[in-house]
């Protein structure tokens, strides 16, 4: 059985601030915007290469699972998969360290409370 965890992710906005797997347009990162109860986390994601995107999952210790889906700006095609993020506070904001498949090949963005 998870953890629970002593964090809370309620309310809060995270930028993305890099990621192999695309360049991260500085002036308009993605943004996401969280939602907590208890363990479920749910939330949802706008700018940069995305027009709108969603995700839910478990936040368990200082790890997060999620499942997501969003739309690509540069021809709206849709895409789904999961993630799992690593919860780090960092001198008083949180940042989230994030693994994921992309094309089959393994990828790592940073998001920062903002």
């Amino acid at each position: 059985m998870p953890t629970p965890s002593p964090l809370s992710l309620d309310g809060l906005v995270f930028d993305m601030v890099s990621s192999t797997a695309s360049v991260v347009d500085p002036t308009s990162p993605t943004r996401f915007v969280y939602h907590q109860q208890g363990e479920l986390v749910w939330g949802s994601y706008t700018g940069d290469t995305v027009t709108e995107g969603r995700f839910v999952g478990q936040l368990a210790g200082t790890e997060l699972a999620i499942s997501f889906a969003h739309e690509l700006v540069a021809d709206r095609s849709v895409v789904r998969g999961e993630a799992t993020s690593r919860v780090e506070e960092r001198d008083g904001t949180i940042a989230l360290i994030e693994e994921f498949a992309k094309d089959g090949v393994a990828h790592e963005s940073v998001c920062l409370q903002v």
